[in-house]
Formats: C-alpha cells, structure tokens, sequence
C-alpha cells in the first residue's frame, strides 16, 4: 500500500496540471488586462511623486527667492514683470498680426483670382466682338465694291456715289458708357441692316446687268470701221435689170478682205451661201432682232459661236448678186426686216451702184 503512494501522487498531480492548462476564457484576459492597468497606474503615481519631492526644494527656494527680491528690490522686480508682460504683449501682438496677414493674404489670392477670371470672360468677349466686327467690316468692303461696279454700270456721274468719303454724321445729348450687352446688340442689328442692303444691291446689279446685256445686244455698232453707207434702205433702181426694188438693207464701202464686225452681242446661227447674197453669216442677238451681213469673201464665224459686238465674223468681198466689194447690213426684228438706221443712226449717203 505504502508502495503506491507515490504512483497515485503523481497520477493525481497530472491531473491537476491538466485542469490547470484548460483553455483560458474572455473574462480571464481581461482580469489580467485591469491587473497590468492596476499596476502601470501605481508606477506612474510613485513616478510622479518622486519627481514633485525632488523639484519642491527648487520650486521652494526660487519663491523664496522671489519674495526675498521682491521684499528687497521691488523697482527691480517691476521692472522684470514689466520687461516680461512687454514680451508676451508683444508676441501676442506679433501672433495677432501674423493672423490678420495671412487673413488678407488669402482674401488679396481670392481677389485677384476672381480679377483673372473677369479678365479671361472679358477677352473672350472682346475676342468674339472683334470677329464680329471683322465679319461686317468685310460685307462693307463687298457692299461698296458691288456699289461702285453698279456706278460704273448705271454711268452715274463722277462724285454722286462716293464710296470712299466719310458719311457725315451728327447728335446731341449726353453721352454715357455703352454696356456689352448694347455693343453686341448693335452689331447684331448693323449685320442685319448690311444683310438687307447687300440683297437690294444684288438684285439691282440682276437688273442692271441685264439692261447692259441688253444694250450691248442691240444691233448698234457699224458692221466695218472707218466706212460710209453707199445705198441706203427702202426702194431703188435695181443696178442690174432697172425698174424698181426693195434694198431691204444698207450697203457700206469697203475693199475685199476688210474685217466685217458683229454689230451687237449674239450667237452665230447662219454661216453659208444664200441665193444672191453670197457668202452670209447671220447672228441673234436673244431680243427679237437678227443681222445679216451679205456678199463676204470669206466667212470666219461658224455657227453656234458667241460673238462680242466689235468682234470680227468674215471678211468683206463682192460674192452673190453684187457689182463690187461692199458689206450689205440687214436687220431683221422677229421676222421683219426693218430699216437698220434706226439703230446706227443717220449717215450721209453717196450714190453708188453697188447692190
């Protein structure tokens, strides 16, 4: 029995370190957490305490000191809480100013921020009015241009239109400033009023134009230069068989191989041989009225040219029923043959027997 004494002591010994080594709960952590509090807090206090007994002595004489100085030299003592207040006063001071500095500093960057983003809108407005202004100064340039080509058209005098002269222009009344808003709506109405005049100007350049195409296609010019009529228009003796004929058009001198012109703008619609003219060329001139022009030598128009007044069409000669180089004129109003002096005026006639 004796024996196993020790055996049940170290089985029951296990057994007690077993439970000790059972897994430790939340409250034991933290019973051991306000133990570890517990004694930091205790070791800070005999810190704490063991400093203040060690800084008393000193504390205790600069007091001492204090009075003493205080009791024996009180001028001089004013004078340091003086010389000390002054110092606080001033680093208050200097703290208080260095506050407001930087008060107005921020308040001068908030300013001059909001100025740059005023100067930015008020380029970009004048930016846009400057276009703007280039736009109209451009539709005037074309404006006058256009008005000084209807002067030329129109042959109006020299100095009723003058484009380049200065408009006089005149009021009374105070002035005040104009606000942007004024400006960009006064643009607005100018580009409108330049707008409208352009569209009149344009149609009375229409209208002009094709009163000059008109007039240039009137059969007004002589049919060759430098030349006078030798048979007029209307009834005469017939130079080959007598009796009596209708010359239906005008006979002008001139010697074989003298350039024959188109008398007014037109489009070729004859070029060959006609029983008694000869060689012929015939121009319409778009209004009502064709021309002929008889006896040539040579033909230098074709059909379906574009011929200018002026411009030469064939070459004077004697062809068909004719008794010498001449240029025979006809023209002929929708259909009609009608007297050509109607159109070049009165010339002095020569007799002649050209036909």
């Amino acid at each position: 029995m004796a024996a196993s004494g020790p055996v049940d002591g170290r089985a029951g010994g296990g057994l007690d370190r077993e439970r000790d080594i059972q897994p430790m709960t939340l409250h034991s952590f933290i019973e051991i957490a306000h133990r570890h509090m517990a004694t930091a807090a205790r070791a800070i206090r005999t810190t704490t305490v063991h400093v203040a007994d060690k800084l008393r002595p000193g504390i205790v004489r600069a007091v001492e000191f204090g009075s003493q100085a205080m009791r024996e030299k009180p001028a001089y003592c004013a004078v340091c809480l003086l010389t000390v207040g002054a110092l606080f006063g001033t680093t208050g001071q200097g703290l208080l100013r260095s506050a407001e500095y930087n008060r107005l500093k921020a308040d001068v960057e908030i300013q001059r921020s909001g100025l740059e983003t005023t100067r930015r809108e008020a380029q970009r407005e004048v930016n846009a009015l400057a276009a703007r202004l280039g736009e109209l100064q451009a539709e005037a340039n074309r404006l006058n241009a256009l008005g000084e080509r209807l002067t030329r058209v129109a042959q109006l005098g020299d100095g009723e239109f003058d484009f380049d002269k200065p408009v006089g222009v005149g009021g009374v009344g105070p002035v005040r400033d104009m606000p942007a808003r004024g400006l960009r709506d006064g643009l607005a109405d100018l580009g409108a009023q330049l707008k409208h005049s352009g569209s009149q100007l344009s149609v009375l350049e229409a209208l002009l134009f094709n009163r000059e195409l008109d007039k240039n296609a009137m059969p007004t010019r002589d049919p060759i230069a430098n030349s006078y009529v030798t048979s007029g228009f209307g009834y005469r003796a017939d130079p080959f068989g007598g009796g009596s004929q209708l010359h239906k058009g005008i006979d002008f001198e001139a010697n074989t191989g003298d350039p024959v012109l188109a008398v007014g703008d037109g489009v070729v619609t004859y070029s060959g041989v006609r029983s008694g003219y000869g060689n012929v060329i015939e121009v319409d001139h778009g209004n009502g009225y064709v021309t002929r022009y008889a006896h040539n030598s040579r033909l230098t128009g074709q059909v379906g040219d574009l011929v200018r007044g002026g411009q030469e069409i064939a070459k004077a000669g004697s062809t068909g029923r004719s008794t010498g180089a001449h240029v025979h004129f006809e023209v002929w109003d929708n259909g009609v043959v009608v007297n050509p002096n109607q159109f070049l005026g009165q010339a002095a006639t020569k007799p002649a027997g050209k036909g």
